[in-house]
């Protein structure tokens, strides 16, 4: 998984109504437009509520000084005449918000945003509404299955979703077709000259390794909720990917991803394809320049069989924390910062891809290359990560495993062995 940021805990108040009279309270104010009925009134309730986002939500960018998530709630403030909020904001990436709401939930935000693999934690916890009614179904209304089950727990609705949380494959489009993308196997029988790197894949991270065991046909807990399914990579076809790994990583046409290596290459035309998520768009763009491409993940063949690499899919969402006093502000909330709106929003100043129907259907967003081909991997070639306690289980024995393969200590002769081991450990966290 990829590296979390710092969280800094960095409260500033800002006073988004003209007039604060104290959480909890209500006003009447005359309606202007009934004015001559002299009886028109419509009550005020005084809200207080604290938003945790990353910091990219809240640094300066073109045409929101004070950052985009200010300007998304103060939209929404004006569109709410029955809600006079006041907003606390406080910095925290959604990549950490578990262990920074869990260690005192009744001090955390009352609406913050988190990546969709942390919800067990945090429902564990007590963190986490659990939602319903009109909000469950506006969710199930305007996203793909995958990302509505990104944010189902236990059968229930957790948080609402914004954007996927998952990656691709980029490629220097002057030494692959579009057509030669789609199978690894013929990515790598290419020649593409001396000391120029076919494929760079992050082979010993746990988050990426998964792609060759589902192009093998394998299944992790069944669908992804069952857990009493196990884990099948032990299987004849999931040995079978081991050993295309190992056979891969001792290719000279592979590399391993190392610390960005990946993006130096493609700057000095020194590879053809790497796989990594939308965090790397602009510096591959800027490496790449007009022969930056991108697309869903290629096939592969493994003990004879083409399978369709996977990734784990994910969303980042927006959920409200129980102990907040006004749950149904926080709600509404929550939905406007996750819906179509703010996901466009997000889009046009920060670049990140939208999941809402209505926006991934648009041509103007379909344009760019890096959404097309993170929508192209969530609706073909990805399956939804796990929710599941016994996840926990999982991260160790499969990032052991790449790194083993990548050090050549896993070889075809071993790889059942080193296939059952790791399976194992995945399925020691109670089954």
């Amino acid at each position: 998984m990829r590296a979390k940021k710092l969280c800094a805990l960095l409260l500033t108040t800002a006073m988004i109504s003209s007039v604060f009279a104290g959480c909890g309270k209500t006003t009447s104010t005359t309606d202007k437009a009934g004015s001559d009925t002299g009886s028109a009134k419509t009550e005020t309730k005084d809200v207080k509520l604290t938003v945790w986002g990353p910091q990219e939500d809240q640094a300066k960018i073109k045409g929101y000084n004070d950052g985009i998530l200010k300007a998304m709630c103060d939209s929404f403030n004006e569109q709410h005449p029955e809600w006079n909020i006041t907003f606390e904001y406080g910095v925290c990436s959604e990549g950490d918000a578990k262990d920074v709401v869990t260690k005192d939930v009744d001090a955390a935000a009352d609406v913050y945003m988190y990546a969709n693999d942390q919800i067990p934690v945090l429902v564990e916890a007590g963190a986490l509404s659990k939602l319903g009614g009109s909000t469950v179904d506006e969710i199930n209304e305007n996203n793909e299955k995958a990302m509505i089950d990104s944010v189902t727990y236990d059968g229930s609705v957790y948080g609402v979703p914004y954007t996927s949380n998952t990656w691709f494959m980029y490629y220097d489009k002057s030494k692959f077709s579009e057509d030669e993308v789609k199978s690894l196997d013929k990515m790598m029988s290419k020649n593409l000259g001396n000391g120029v790197t076919n494929f760079a894949f992050p082979l010993d991270n746990s988050w990426y390794i998964e792609a060759f065991y589902y192009a093998a046909g394998g299944s992790l807990f069944g669908d992804g909720t069952d857990a009493s399914a196990g884990c099948d990579w032990d299987s004849e076809a999931g040995v079978a990917a081991t050993k295309y790994m190992v056979n891969l990583a001792k290719n000279k046409k592979f590399s391993c991803e190392k610390d960005g290596s990946s993006i130096a290459k493609f700057k000095d035309g020194k590879l053809g394809a790497y796989c990594s998520g939308s965090w790397d768009a602009k510096a591959i763009k800027e490496a790449l320049g007009k022969n930056f491409a991108a697309a869903q993940l290629p096939t592969a063949t493994i003990n004879g069989q083409e399978g369709q690499m996977k990734s784990f899919a994910g969303s980042k969402a927006v959920g409200v924390n129980p102990k907040c006093e006004d749950q149904e502000v926080a709600v509404a909330l929550a939905r406007y910062l996750a819906g179509e709106e703010c996901q466009k929003i997000r889009f046009e100043s920060r670049g990140i891809a939208p999941i809402n129907k209505i926006l991934a259907a648009d041509e103007a967003v379909m344009k760019d290359t890096v959404i097309k081909a993170q929508a192209d991997e969530i609706a073909n070639a990805a399956a939804v990560q796990p929710l599941l306690s016994e996840m926990g289980s999982y991260w160790t024995p499969a990032e052991t495993m790449g790194k083993e393969i990548v050090q050549g200590d896993v070889t075809e002769a071993n790889a059942e062995k080193k296939t059952k081991e790791m399976v194992k450990g995945i399925l020691s966290n109670g089954l």
